[in-house]
């Protein structure tokens, strides 16, 4: 198991805190109460570090496969209305990413980044119906040669940075990494209207090994 890059900073400050709390401690307080005070600043720094975990998995690759991009729990498939690019009825299947789960994502398809974009918004619950058009959001489409894939990372209540790879013009392969989402949140994708849902909601996903959908030749 690796850590990922973008928490490097982040671990580091974290680890440079619990120190500082530790080293107070131990000096101006009775071993008694410091003991467990420096413990608790070595679960803090295990715990942040436990967000940044970059798991090696299998690549799988599969022409006609939509794979899951994220780790978490299946909390939607509906068909809505997507108004941001195709301006028609997709199937969208949502995956929440607890603080539990890993928070790498991966790009569910191969093709080439036609569009993406990154949207300032709200920090609503991420499973709020209206987080997918309200909060902080990255939109990316990639085209697969003529059948085109949209899917959205989606900041929630505790994540506040979207870390997107995607790039417009660039070709991305399948389960390659796409993105990172800072303590968790949740991934959107925006597949055909007659596509084969393989999933079904409150299913546990594994990004780069759930199989979500299967698309017409």
């Amino acid at each position: 198991m690796r850590i990922h890059k973008e928490g490097a900073s982040i671990i580091l400050i974290t680890l440079s805190l619990a120190a500082i709390v530790a080293a107070l401690c131990l000096w101006l307080l009775p071993l008694a109460a410091a003991l467990p005070v420096s413990v608790a600043a070595l679960a803090a720094v295990l715990f942040v570090t436990s967000f940044f975990r970059c798991p090696e998995r299998e690549i799988l690759r599969e022409d006609d496969t939509v794979f899951s991009p994220a780790d978490g729990t299946v909390v939607a498939i509906e068909e809505v209305e997507e108004n941001e690019y195709f301006h028609d009825n997709r199937i969208v299947v949502s995956v929440f990413m607890s603080l539990w789960n890993v928070h790498v994502n991966w790009f569910p398809v191969a093709g080439t980044v036609d569009y993406f974009r990154h949207h300032h918004g709200l920090f609503l619950v991420a499973w709020h119906p209206k987080s997918s058009e309200d909060n902080e959001r990255t939109t990316t489409v990639v085209d697969m040669g003529g059948r085109k894939i949209l899917f959205r990372q989606i900041a929630g209540l505790v994540a506040r940075r979207i870390v997107s790879y995607a790039r417009v013009g660039h070709r991305v392969e399948q389960n390659s990494q796409c993105g990172f989402i800072k303590f968790g949140s949740r991934v959107d994708l925006f597949l055909p209207a007659d596509a084969e849902i393989l999933v079904k909601l409150g299913d546990k996903v594994t990004g780069t090994q759930t199989r979500i959908a299967r698309l017409k030749p």
